[in-house]
């Protein structure tokens, strides 16, 4: 029996990676790998795009057996370097809340929802299940943070460190975690590091690094899950 994989990805370049692997087979509607049919989604960038795009393909397609959702990120923290492969264990929704004078409040803590309202747990989702499990014997696993705006000053970065102690961001990673833990689908992250979360500086960025790194590291994850 098959077994069906979402590989989402925000970009064109980011789906990439997978069709590097070796043993990656083009097939009708998709790719396969060994006993995995991939279907391959491309969302586009941001929590918007990914989840009018993801919640659209659920209702036309069904559930899958495993969605696996791959990128690049930024990270917070000078041990996790650029080319660096991570799995988010943990995400939150980083700018959503309420903003009082200098402070910051979030939706739980402003009383909007409840911290532990599925799918939040102390006010962050997690992916817990056999296939996380399983990979974080390969990859080390870090706490995410999503935000509409990539974060690019010296106050907004010591804002959410401050705030969330964050080792990555991206745009679109609780999104993915939201979506997929309301519709019961098992799920995993990958997130290669291109840069630093620092003020704007493409000159420190190493996006090839982090693709290539993340396509490696894509094969080791899909052959432990065989």
């Amino acid at each position: 029996m098959s077994f069906r994989i979402l590989f989402v990805t925000a970009t064109i370049s980011e789906a990439d990676v997978l069709k590097k692997i070796s043993g990656v087979v083009t097939v009708p509607g998709g790719f396969r790998f060994g006993k995995f049919e991939i279907v391959l989604l491309v969302t586009g960038v941001g929590s918007i795009s990914t989840a009018w795009s993801l919640k659209k393909w659920i209702t036309l397609n069904g559930k899958p057996e495993l969605a696996i959702n791959c990128g690049i990120a930024g990270s917070y923290k000078d041990e996790i370097i650029p080319g660096d492969v991570v799995m988010p264990f943990s995400d939150c929704f980083a700018d959503a809340g309420i903003e009082d004078g200098d402070n910051f409040f979030t939706l739980s803590e402003a009383g909007l929802i409840s911290a532990d309202e599925f799918p939040y747990k102390d006010g962050l989702i997690f992916t817990d299940n056999r296939y996380s499990d399983k990979i974080k014997s390969i990859l080390k696993p870090v706490r995410a943070i999503t935000v509409n705006t990539a974060t690019g000053s010296d106050a907004s970065r010591k804002k959410l460190l401050e705030k969330f102690n964050p080792d990555i961001e991206t745009m679109e990673g609780a999104t993915f975690f939201y979506i997929c833990s309301l519709e019961n689908i098992p799920f995993i992250a990958l997130r290669a590091i291109s840069n630093k979360v620092e003020r704007r500086n493409k000159n420190n960025w190493n996006i090839a690094l982090a693709l290539n790194n993340l396509s490696a590291k894509l094969n080791e994850v899909l052959l432990t899950l065989e």
